[in-house]
């Protein structure tokens, strides 16, 4: 009776875990969707008060997500998705290099910050190439972005206030 009793709370205890484990996401994950939510064509501006679009789009399957961005004559887009239990962007640059980052979240998450892990065609470490995105929600119809720029040490920062196009 005595086993039955522990093999019997055994089980019920595995099969909690279990359910707990499915049920949890990585914050990568949650990450990952809150940046679904931004699906969408985006128009705002720099800090120079030039004008901006940016167009976000799920793809893959849903395991990618997309982002074009417009600003003056110059087009970047960034490629996001998971990578186990870490989320990554990959940045192609009109530079013509391809940094990669990696996300980390605010503990309020209402910004993921995306910091340099590697690059490919970067001729040295310290060739110029994009260091960071930071993604802040304000809410479902306004965001913005700070991209930084590091050449030589020295950095250059861009800030995208967007919101929804209508």
């Amino acid at each position: 009776m005595k086993n039955m009793t522990f093999t019997r709370t055994a089980v019920m205890l595995f099969t909690m875990l279990a359910v707990s484990a499915a049920l949890a996401q990585s914050d990568a994950q949650k990450s990952f969707d809150k940046l679904k939510t931004l699906v969408g064509s985006w128009q705002g501006k720099n800090a120079d008060g030039k004008p901006v679009q940016i167009s976000f789009r799920d793809t893959a399957g849903g395991t990618a997500l997309m982002s074009e961005i417009t600003a003056g004559d110059e087009d970047m887009i960034s490629m996001i998705h998971l990578d186990g239990d870490r989320l990554l962007l990959t940045h192609y640059c009109p530079a013509g290099n391809q940094p990669r980052m990696k996300a980390s979240v605010s503990p309020d998450g209402k910004t993921i910050m995306f910091d340099f892990v590697d690059a490919t065609n970067l001729s040295s470490p310290e060739a110029g190439h994009m260091h960071r995105a930071v993604f802040t929600f304000a809410d479902a119809d306004h965001h913005s972005e700070e991209w930084d720029w590091m050449d030589h040490g020295k950095g250059m920062r861009e800030v995208f206030e967007l919101q929804r196009a209508k």
